[in-house]
Parts: C-alpha cells; sequence; structure tokens
C-alpha cells in the first residue's frame, strides 16, 4: 500500500500508529528526550493523536547545538556516517548516522525521485557536492543507486567540467541549485555550446525556489524556462528532516511522505495555523535510528495544502519556502523575506553575483545593503546607471529599495563562496553578528 494515495484520514491514522512507536523509542534511548519528558511531566501514553503533539514543548536549534551528543540514541560504533551542518550559534551541529538511517535515506530519495518522474532509464548528472560533511550530495547518490539510475558525480560548479561531461556521457537529467543553470546556459552561450539540442531534458532543483505561492514560476524560474525549454522540478529537505519534498509533474508543491516525517505549521506564538495559511515548519521524523527529532522548529515559513493533487496523490503538499523566520526584514516600513530580494537580482541580466546585508541603523531599524558584481559584458556601464536601474527594478517589485554597492567581481565571489562553504552565502546577518545561508 502506497500511503500517499490514501486518504487524509488513512494518512492520520497510519501516522498517529507510527508516532507511538517513535515516542516510545525517545523514551527509551534518547537522552535529550528522556530528560525533556520528565522535566515537562509528560506522560507519552497520552499523546495518542497527532493533536496531541501540540503538548510537546518544540526542540530548536538552539538545543541541538548546546546538547548535541544527548540526541545520540545509539552507541557509537552503531555509527556509520558523520554529517554536520550550520546551526544558530554559529558552532556545528553533528548528525550521526547509521546503517539503518543511510537505507531510510535512500528510500526518501528513491521515492522523491520517482516521484519528480526520474526512472531508472535516465542518466543523472549531479551537480552538487558529496564530501565536506554534507548529506544531500550523499543522500543523492544512494537515492538514485537504489532507483537504478544511471549516475554522473561531476560535483558543483566548473561549467566546463559540466559541459564536458554532458557532451561525453550524455545524462539526459541533472540536478543541482537552480541559479547555477544559468551560469552553465552563459557558459555555453559564450563557448558556441548548442544547450538547447543537448540530451539534458529536465532539472530536479535545490536549494532556490523556483515557484511563487501560487505554484507559478517565480522570475528564476521563467528566466531559465526562457533560455531553455528544459522540465524544471523544485525539492525542498533539511539536514535535521533527512526527508525531501519534491514536485510531481504538475508542480503544485512538494509532496509528503507521511511514512518518514509528521509535519506541524505554526505561528509566533506556537499555535498551528489552518491550512493554506503560513507559519514556521516544525517536523517530526520517523524511522530515523541515530539521531530522531521530535517538534523540531526548522525555522522555514511555509504554508500547506491539502486538496488531492491531480497525480493521485492525497499526502499534504508543501508551499514554496517564504523565507527564514529569523530573516524577516522590516524596511522602509515593508515587510519582506531575502527571496522577494534575490527574485529581482536574479532576473537581472547584468548582475553576475550578490549579497545582501542586513545591519541595524543607530536607531535600531533594519538597513538592506546589495553588494553586486557586474556580468562582463556589462562591466564598462556607468555604475550610476546601473544602481538607479537596479532601484527602479526593486521599486517595481518590492516597492523599496535597498542600498546598491558595485563590487569586484573577484572579490565578491570570495564573500559568496567561503573555503569551507558548502554552499554559496546569499545573506549576511550583521543584526546577529553571523553568517545565514
Amino acid at each position: 500500500m502506497n500511503i500517499e494515495f490514501q486518504s487524509q484520514n488513512e494518512i492520520k491514522l497510519f501516522q498517529e500508529e507510527k508516532l507511538q512507536n517513535a515516542l516510545q523509542y525517545l523514551k527509551v534511548k534518547s537522552p535529550f528526550y528522556k530528560n525533556l519528558f520528565k522535566k515537562n511531566k509528560i506522560s507519552i501514553g497520552k499523546i495518542n493523536h497527532l493533536s496531541d503533539l501540540q503538548h510537546i514543548p518544540f526542540t530548536t536549534k538552539a538545543d541541538l547545538q548546546l546538547y548535541n551528543d544527548d540526541f545520540l540514541c545509539v552507541p557509537r560504533e552503531k555509527i556509520i556516517d558523520f554529517i554536520t551542518t550550520s546551526g544558530t550559534l554559529g558552532d556545528p551541529v553533528t548528525f550521526a548516522m547509521t546503517d539503518k538511517d543511510l537505507d531510510r535515506l535512500a528510500y526518501n530519495e528513491k521515492i522523491s525521485f520517482a516521484c519528480a518522474g526520474i526512472q531508472s532509464s535516465d542518466i543523472v548528472q549531479l551537480m552538487t557536492t558529496i564530501d565536506k560533511r554534507f548529506m544531500a550530495g550523499l543522500a543523492y547518490f544512494l537515492g538514485l543507486r537504489a532507483l537504478g539510475a544511471g549516475i554522473v558525480r561531476v560535483g558543483n560548479g566548473i561549467p566546463e567540467l559540466q559541459w564536458d561531461t554532458i557532451q561525453r556521457i550524455k545524462p539526459n537529467a541533472i540536478m543541482c541549485v537552480p541559479s547555477f543553470i544559468l551560469h552553465i546556459i552563459k557558459y555555453a552561450e559564450e563557448h558556441e555550446i548548442d544547450y538547447r539540442n543537448s540530451s539534458i531534458k529536465k532539472v530536479v532543483c535545490i536549494g532556490e525556489n523556483l515557484r511563487e505561492q501560487d505554484f507559478s514560476l517565480n522570475l528564476l524560474g521563467k528566466r531559465i524556462k526562457e533560455k531553455w525549454d528544459i522540465e524544471l522540478y523544485s525539492t525542498y529537505a533539511s539536514t535535521e528532516m533527512a526527508t525531501t519534498f519534491a514536485e510531481c509533474e504538475f508542480g503544485c508543491g512538494g509532496h509528503h511522505h507521511p511514512e518518514l516525517i509528521i509535519c506541524e505549521v505554526v505561528d509566533s506564538q506556537g499555535n498551528i495555523v489552518e491550512n493554506d495559511e503560513i507559519g514556521e515548519l516544525v517536523i517530526t521524523t520517523l524511522g530515523v535510528e541515530g539521531m530522531p527529532l521530535l517538534r523540531f522548529k526548522t525555522g522555514d515559513l511555509v504554508c500547506f495544502h491539502t486538496e488531492k493533487c491531480k497525480c493521485g496523490r492525497c499526502s499534504m503538499r508543501i508551499s514554496p519556502v517564504v523565507g527564514r523566520a529569523n530573516h524577516l526584514l522590516k524596511y522602509k516600513g515593508t515587510t519582506l523575506y531575502p527571496p522577494a530580494i534575490y527574485d529581482v537580482l536574479d532576473n537581472t541580466p547584468f548582475v553576475e553575483n550578490y549579497l545582501v546585508e542586513v545591519a541595524l541603523d543607530e536607531n535600531g531599524n533594519d538597513e538592506v545593503n546589495v553588494k553586486v558584481s557586474l556580468s562582463k559584458q556589462f562591466r564598462e556601464l556607468e555604475w550610476i546607471y546601473v544602481i538607479k536601474d537596479l532601484k527602479d527594478s526593486f521599486r517595481t517589485k518590492i516597492r523599496v529599495a535597498p542600498e546598491i554597492e558595485i563590487c569586484n567581481s573577484e572579490d565578491l565571489r570570495k564573500l559568496i563562496f567561503p573555503d569551507l562553504s558548502r554552499k554559496p552565502i546569499k545573506f549576511l546577518d550583521k543584526r546577529k553578528g553571523r553568517f545565514n545561508i
């Protein structure tokens, strides 16, 4: 039985049974949650329904940082793979995965890739890193292997190598950050590569939104499609969830896998919001052996859609991420999140790279400064006209214009792609003195 095609009520009952197993496991195996249950006088025998989860306190990124070892539920000799991710306090959080967890990760990606239309006959070029303690690249490899698809592990960056691989091996799908597609298109145009007639037919995208909240393509998605008419699929995932939400062919949100994760959406006071209302995603992992999480606040703002999808799945679908809860900006009387700024920059042809910096002024108000470098063919333009054009675009799209700083291409690249980072840095929050990726 594929639970994703069952009714909402059957999915709820299925998850409530899975929840009982997860709570029993945490009570016995997890030092952190044993202490949390005891401290808050929680009897897990009274947590019988998904709605009862509201009686359990949230787990936060700060908890993972401060009590990292207490989340481990197995002896260290059972750990197969060690993964790290950046977190709230700036120190890395370690995630320990057992052999069973790696099997679960492979299964998660297998069904997610299948949802996004990848078949065993496909060859997928991975434009993501598989090293640097990064979960995602390993997950994609394991999932594609389980699906039986061909895999080409190229890694991120280096457009020349990407095109050499495409022309040599002829994969029909790629997995990458969507903004990188524009870089490989640009390289192809500069080197007279007929990319529109290449072997690539579809892209499974990670890390950046492709769609608006109504599921239409956003500015980045439209810009890609105008250049290269290939199939685009969005996905959403995080290390903490060890689970992926992937779009199906109808592109109406990432599909929930009920057997792998329980999801809630809460407001700023921690109350459950109605469907179609935006709030912070809270997750409870199912079937994780090494470091399972209970009511973990992801920091991502989303909403749920529960109507049946055209593909036949009845499981909930998750919207594109609106922004990060701690990245909310109040600028010149306008409330916005960084992705709204990214959309404008991604749709500006003369912008090569950019970094959004936020700080507080002397009155405690948000200041927004956008550092940009110009594409090679536009570097002779008068900066005053570039800045005016950008500010006009911002005012048209988001009603306010941040400060613009034109930077040397190489200097900005070093800020965006620091040596130890696994992903490009787009957002620097100086209000709290830390990087936000």
